[in-house]
C-alpha cells in the first residue's frame, strides 16, 4: 500500500506515516530480484494515479526493474495490466465505510446525495468518481501500455472462487490451486459498526485531537478488535442503498460498459454485471444496535493500541519467522509447567 500510494503521489491514510520514494524504491527492488518470473503487484490505489505522466512512469519503472541496459526498449512489454470490476451498487456501501475508517463524519444518505447528484460530485471524496468511472480507468491505463496489455475481469460476487479462477488462468496456473483465506481483518463494517466509527469520528474532529492518535488507537486499535476474531452475526444490519441511489448506480454501467468493449481490451467475465441490479437486503431498524461483544471489542483494541501492545492479525497475515518465535516460546512455557 505505501509502495503503491507512493508511486501515484497519494496522501497517506489519516495518520499514516507520508509514504516516500523509498517505499516504492524498495518495491522496484523486489521485482527486480525475481528476474524474468513473473511479478504480480495489486492495489487498488494504482486507481488513484492521475494524469498520463504518472501513469506512464509507473509502467515503465516496473517493466524496467531488473532489465538489462541492452534490453530497455521493450520494458514496457513486460507490464500487463489488470482491472477487476464490479458494480457501482455493490461498490458504494463498501466505499463509504472504507471512508468513514479514514475520517469521513457523513452519514450513508448524505453521502450519496454529494455522489449522485451534486455537481461536480468531487465532494467529499473526490477519489470516487476518479477510481469507479471504470471505463476512463480502464482507458487511463490502456493508453500507457496498449489494449492489447489489458484485461479487465468483471466479478460475479455470486461466484466466490471466480476471481481466483481467473487469476490461475492468466499466470498459467493448475486449476484449484488458490484458495480463499478467511480474512476478518478485511471484512467490510455492518451498519452500526460504521455508525458507531463515524459518530466517533465526530467527537474525533470535534475536539482537535492529532491524526496520528486515530490512526494507531482507532483504526490500527479500535477497528481492528471489533473486526477481529468474529464474522458479522447472521442478525447484523448490512448497509442498505436507497432505491434512487440503484437506480442512479445501474444507469451508468451499460455506457460504462460498452465504452470499455470499444477499448478493445480483453475482458474476462460478462459486461452486463456492470450494470445489474442485484437483490437488496432488507432494511434494518432506523437506529441499529452494536452489540456489546462488539463494542467492548472496539474498547478494548483502543485500550490495548494505548498500552503499546502489537494489533491483532490472523495466522496468514503473520510471517513464519514470528509464528516460529511464538510457537517455541509456548512450548518452552509448556515444558516448563512440566
Amino acid at each position: 500500500m505505501e509502495a503503491a500510494l507512493a508511486a501515484c503521489a497519494r496522501p497517506a491514510m489519516m495518520g499514516d506515516a507520508v509514504p516516500t520514494d523509498r517505499h516504492w524504491r524498495r518495491l522496484l527492488d523486489q521485482v527486480a530480484a525475481t528476474g524474468r518470473r513473473t511479478s504480480v503487484i495489486s492495489s487498488e490505489f494504482f486507481a488513484d494515479a492521475r494524469g498520463d505522466a504518472t501513469i506512464a512512469r509507473i509502467v515503465e519503472q516496473l517493466g524496467g526493474a531488473g532489465v538489462p541496459p541492452l534490453d530497455r526498449g521493450r520494458e514496457r512489454d513486460r507490464v500487463h495490466v489488470l482491472v477487476t470490476l464490479r458494480p457501482l451498487v455493490r461498490i458504494m456501501p463498501s466505499q463509504w465505510q472504507q471512508y468513514v475508517q479514514n475520517g469521513l463524519r457523513m452519514g450513508y444518505a448524505a453521502w450519496l446525495e454529494h455522489m449522485l447528484r451534486r455537481p461536480p460530485y468531487e465532494k467529499p471524496d473526490p477519489s470516487f468518481w476518479h477510481r469507479h468511472r471504470h471505463d476512463r480507468l480502464v482507458e487511463r491505463w490502456a493508453r500507457a501500455v496498449g489494449p492489447g496489455r489489458v484485461t479487465v475481469v468483471v466479478v460475479d460476487d455470486r461466484d466466490r472462487g471466480g476471481l481466483l479462477r481467473a487469476f490461475e488462468a492468466l499466470l498459467g496456473r493448475p486449476e484449484n490451486l488458490l484458495r480463499p483465506v478467511p480474512d476478518t481483518a478485511n471484512r467490510s463494517l455492518t451498519l452500526a459498526e460504521t455508525e458507531m466509527l463515524r459518530n466517533l469520528n465526530v467527537e474525533f474532529r470535534g475536539n482537535g485531537l492529532p491524526d496520528e492518535l486515530y490512526s494507531r488507537l482507532v483504526r490500527g486499535g479500535a477497528v481492528l478488535h471489533m473486526k477481529n476474531p468474529c464474522p458479522p452475526a447472521p442478525g447484523d444490519v448490512k448497509i442498505v442503498t436507497p432505491r434512487w441511489a440503484v437506480e442512479r448506480a445501474t444507469a451508468i454501467g451499460p455506457a460504462s460498459a460498452e465504452r470499455i468493449a470499444a477499448l478493445g481490451v480483453r475482458i474476462l467475465g460478462d459486461p452486463a454485471l456492470l450494470s445489474a441490479v442485484f437483490e437488496q437486503p432488507e432494511p434494518g431498524p432506523a437506529e441499529p444496535r452494536l452489540a456489546p461483544e462488539v463494542a467492548a471489542r472496539a474498547l478494548y483494541g483502543a485500550l490495548a493500541a494505548a498500552a503499546g501492545q502489537a494489533s491483532v492479525r490472523s495466522v496468514h497475515q503473520t510471517s513464519s519467522r514470528e509464528l516460529v518465535r511464538v510457537l517455541g516460546h509456548r512450548c518452552l512455557k509448556r515444558l516448563g509447567r512440566r
